[in-house]
């Protein structure tokens, strides 16, 4: 079932049009990437999502029906361009955000004290937004995104300006929120990100969408029956017609591995046997292409 559904949304601006037509279908408790190159149209679409603009033409749907002013307060938006206020102490300013979002003060901040303690930033709690690192700062709004529990959450680049280990237990908190029932809307340029937390993509190249589905399918349709297969170390006799050596290295004890290029008529247990018939073989895998890859060559 579809939590959020865009139907042929077009946004013109003066001279570009940054929506040309977007249809987008984000299952119902899934994470859901949204990727494209700068300028793709991604940022608009959210924002529309969010209310902020209107389409020109197209609607957006919300559990099957047309979105409405008041269902702003089931989503949280992380929007790429931080909005925190610099002069204020992180803590007022969750308090203050948090209240805006419709939680009473006193829980405002007994969940945002579980949250800041999660977080290993309650020290902070009464320092101003300017004295605290980049990072700290990127966790505040975090927080403030989440923290009225929305049944949608939609993240703009989160990662920006987190090291590897913050940015891994922001990971876990997002798969977290999924597993908790959280529909998510990730967009974001970290392609090993995607293919570690998504579930389906969107990839919006020049206004359109030009590629979509489960991340496993789309990079299924990328692939080039290319295979690694470590094998006891005779040689390999040529098999025209069959399959190609593309490269071959020494493994490990007294292996061969192989990358190979099957014939695409070819069934990869036809490859198996055909390769088991001559040869001990001590692994078999095909190689499917990173979504970095499938990135470049869809946009390409």
């Amino acid at each position: 079932m579809d939590f959020l559904e865009t139907r042929e949304v077009v946004k013109q601006y003066a001279g570009h049009r940054a929506l040309n037509g977007v249809s987008i279908h984000v299952p119902q408790g899934r994470i859901f990437g949204l990727l494209g190159p700068n300028g793709a149209g991604k940022t608009t679409l959210l924002r529309i999502i969010n209310r902020i603009t209107a389409p020109d033409s197209g609607e957006v749907f919300m559990d099957g029906r047309p979105s409405q002013p008041p269902d702003i307060y089931r989503i949280g938006y992380l929007p790429e361009e931080r909005g925190l206020y610099r002069k204020m102490k992180a803590g007022e300013q969750a308090v203050y955000l948090a209240r805006l979002k419709g939680l009473p003060a006193a829980e405002a901040k007994r969940r945002l004290t579980a949250w800041f303690e999660k977080f290993n930033i309650m020290p902070w709690w009464n320092r101003k937004l300017e004295e605290l690192s980049k990072g700290m700062q990127q966790k505040v709004q975090f927080i403030v995104t989440v923290i009225h529990d929305p049944e949608l959450l939609i993240f703009d680049e989160p990662f920006s300006g987190f090291d590897p280990v913050n940015t891994e237990q922001l990971k876990r908190e997002i798969i977290a929120l999924k597993n908790a029932g959280r529909t998510v809307i990730f967009s974001t340029h970290n392609m090993a990100s995607v293919e570690e937390i998504c579930d389906e993509i969107a990839l919006i190249n020049k206004s359109e969408v030009v590629l979509s589905g489960p991340v496993d399918e789309v990079r299924n349709r990328f692939k080039s029956n290319t295979f690694k297969v470590s094998i006891l170390n005779p040689a390999v006799e040529p098999s025209p017609g069959i399959f190609t050596v593309l490269s071959e290295k020494p493994g490990s004890n007294r292996t061969l591995d192989l990358r190979i290029r099957k014939e695409q008529e070819m069934s990869n247990s036809e490859l198996l046997n055909i390769l088991t018939r001559n040869h001990e073989i001590f692994s078999f895998a095909e190689e499917l292409p990173s979504m970095n890859e499938v990135f470049l060559q869809a946009v390409k």
